[in-house]
């Protein structure tokens, strides 16, 4: 059994770990300030950071992010990352810290609940952050349930995502799968079945009702429909690798038996969105 943090996790939440109200805030360079690899978050809205980056060209950082002091002189984030990138966005130099000393291992933890308690996270950053808890610090699923202010069974629905095949999650990554049709899917056993469901709501943009009826079909052993001929999915997917070649951004093509369909394209910034609008005008 691992051992416990010197002060334990319940102490430093007693100490209310994040009751900032009376801690001075300093200023850092920005440049000294560097995210906590174990933040649960993994993906960053890039539009969401434009515009928090455009508030805080007008009003600057309203609320300093907390941050922990390195032996190397530089700092650490525990809460507030979303607010350092937009800053770094703003061209600011320095910006508002409030410093809070911990060792290795309590930031570790704290960091990893800090962010699961106020960080919008997704589906899988969430579930992925509460795996992490777990195993690094030997909690049960109802003790993270406790240190993060959830029920167990919110917090055992989020693991069970991570059951899912990988390009399964990946769909969920990208938004084209929601957290609801996952979790749906999640009534199959077979890895092939998941992967056809999931394909098939895609491709055919079917609602969580919808996504429940195919399930149940499968269930009872019965096969959806493939929703286009075999060699007309793969000659969408070269489609599709050569307009991700040609634009350097992901691109899906969403093509229905009736052969009519829609193109996505993604970017990450108004910058590409520019540059897009560019290569199509």
């Amino acid at each position: 059994m691992k051992k416990g943090l010197g002060k334990g996790l319940d102490a430093l939440f007693e100490e209310n770990t994040f009751d900032i109200a009376d801690k001075p805030v300093t200023e850092a360079d920005i440049n000294d300030i560097e995210p906590d690899k174990n933040q649960p978050r993994r993906e960053f809205d890039a539009q969401a950071l434009d515009e928090l980056a455009e508030s805080i060209k007008q009003h600057g950082v309203i609320s300093p992010i907390v941050v922990t002091r390195l032996q190397n002189g530089r700092y650490r984030i525990i809460a507030g990352e979303r607010r350092w990138r937009a800053s770094k966005l703003a061209g600011l130099s320095k910006m508002p810290v409030i410093v809070r000393e911990y060792n290795e291992q309590e930031l570790s933890e704290i960091s990893l609940v800090e962010n699961l308690q106020r960080e919008n996270l997704n589906p899988l950053e969430e579930a992925c952050g509460y795996r992490r808890l777990m195993d690094s610090f030997n909690l049960t699923q109802e003790q993270v349930a406790v240190k993060v202010s959830k029920s167990r069974s919110a917090v055992a629905n989020a693991l069970r995502l991570l059951s899912l095949p990988e390009q399964v999650l990946d769909f969920v990554r990208t938004g084209e799968l929601s957290a609801g049709h996952a979790r749906t899917l999640l009534a199959l056993e077979n890895a092939d079945d998941i992967l056809l469901a999931a394909n098939k709501i895609i491709t055919d943009e079917l609602s969580v009702r919808k996504t429940e009826e195919l399930i149940k079909k499968l269930r009872e052993g019965q096969k959806p429909a493939k929703s286009t001929d075999p060699e007309v999915e793969l000659a969408i997917r070269k489609l599709e690798e050569r307009a991700m070649s040609g634009t350097g951004n992901k691109v899906k093509i969403k093509h229905s038996p009736k052969n009519t369909g829609k193109i996505e394209i993604f970017y990450n910034s108004t910058a590409e969105l520019e540059k897009l609008i560019e290569m199509l005008s």
